[in-house]
């Protein structure tokens, strides 16, 4: 390591204390008689300290190292025991205990880890009062549900094998755990969002923010929690098209990094359809949708994710299935199938093979025709798995993005 990245490393080090050090001086933890272990100068020069620590072991200079964090930690031991003395509050040792680590990161070269680090353990302290606040709210419900899901993915999740196991194609347990984690995580996310904004604005929040990551998976969970939440079917189809109506965007945005010439040609297939998704979305919002129904037993829904995974696994035996059927020459039929399932993975097909790049045309061609087929599945799903009110919501503003994307594939020439 040159003199000059070290010296770079320690400043970020001592930066890092220093951001700590202002908030606790800021917050009125530094000063006064029931002041705690130190101010803005205490966690720079501490942070400096951990950061000429890393960069002493990077030398190789282990000894002098340790001897040096080890005399920074025993520091803030000290000054906890003489502090709780007469008040038992450890915040500000706990900060100052952060700084070391991520000082001594700094000092071995992890500069985003220690960056990153500081960052989220500055909003944490300035943000104490809302998150008091929050944890008020929490029922005994919500507790549950948060320590469940906890348990489902820090500890189930990384004893599950990866796979494939079995026949026609396998199936990867982590990969159908994750599906599972994010069904049973988007339903908690749309409870909170619910009981924060109310059912009318909550619902169609979450299922914005379930749709930059799966706009299929977020129309089953909402249809589902439609037939148990009859007064909140129309919040919950207002969600499932917000959803929906994020998938064109996504999809642009994704073949516009991979392909840009694919992704030039797809824009006339998605924008009739995303405007046509943002427009009834803005009639709900401005309308207000209301619902008065109770919270749901379980935040969770746990059966029906694991329902989801199931169904999941069976689709893809039937992609494997028809993909040695129909081969690889077959694209538009791969394409419609696939799109049932998982559009990422066709778009990330299409426009980075080979074939992309020798006929663009086609390649956006086939990405249309498989979100055409996921658009008609997930009409399917309002029909099939929601409320009646629901799927009249729901069905309408589908079946128009369904129908947009055939009469652009129609014109375009490859429907005719």
């Amino acid at each position: 390591m040159t003199d000059s990245s070290a010296l770079l490393h320690i400043v970020v080090a001592a930066l890092g204390g220093a951001a700590i050090g202002v908030e606790r001086e800021w917050s009125g933890h530094a000063s006064g008689p029931r002041a705690r272990f130190g101010g803005v100068r205490t966690f720079t020069m501490l942070g400096g300290l951990a950061g000429l620590s890393g960069w002493l072991a990077t030398l190789n200079l282990t000894g002098f190292a340790v001897v040096l964090a080890a005399g920074g930690v025993a520091l803030i031991v000290a000054g906890y025991v003489a502090a709780s003395r007469v008040d038992v509050d450890a915040t500000t040792e706990a900060a100052a205990l952060i700084v070391v680590a991520a000082g001594v990161a700094a000092g071995l070269g992890s500069l985003a880890l220690a960056s990153g680090v500081v960052a989220v353990t500055t909003l944490l302290l300035v943000e104490k009062s809302r998150l008091h606040a929050l944890v008020a709210k929490l029922d005994d419900a919500e507790m549950r549900a948060a320590a469940r899901f906890g348990v489902m993915a820090v500890v189930i999740l990384p004893l599950l094998p990866e796979g494939p196991i079995g026949p026609f194609g396998g199936f990867k347990p982590r990969a159908l755990w994750m599906l599972v984690l994010f069904f049973t995580g988007l339903s908690f996310a749309g409870y909170l969002a619910r009981r924060t904004f109310g059912a009318g604005k909550g619902y169609p929040l979450a299922g914005l923010l379930g749709g930059l990551i799966s706009s299929t998976n977020t129309t089953f969970t909402f249809a589902r929690l439609s037939q148990h939440e009859k007064a909140l079917s129309v919040p919950l189809a207002a969600g499932a098209v917000g959803a929906c109506t994020m998938l064109f965007p996504r999809v642009l945005v994704a073949a516009s990094v991979l392909n840009l010439p694919v992704a030039r040609l797809l824009l006339p297939y998605l924008t009739v359809p995303f405007v046509f998704g943002a427009i009834a979305l803005a009639f709900w919002w401005r309308k207000g949708t209301k619902g008065q129904a109770g919270p749901p037993v379980n935040p969770l829904q746990l059966g029906p994710a694991l329902q989801m995974a199931l169904v999941f696994q069976l689709v893809l035996f039937a992609v494997d299935a028809a993909g040695r059927a129909f081969g690889n020459p077959g694209l538009l039929v791969s394409g419609a199938v696939l799109g049932l399932t998982d559009v990422d993975a066709l778009t990330i097909s299409m426009t980075t093979t080979t074939g992309a790049a020798g006929a663009p045309a086609v390649a956006a061609q086939v990405i249309a025709v498989g979100i055409l087929t996921n658009c008609l599945l997930k009409t399917g799903l309002a029909v099939a798995l929601g409320s009646r009110r629901f799927a009249r919501a729901a069905v309408g503003p589908l079946a128009g993005m369904a129908v947009a994307i055939g009469v652009a594939l129609w014109a375009f020439g490859s429907l005719r």
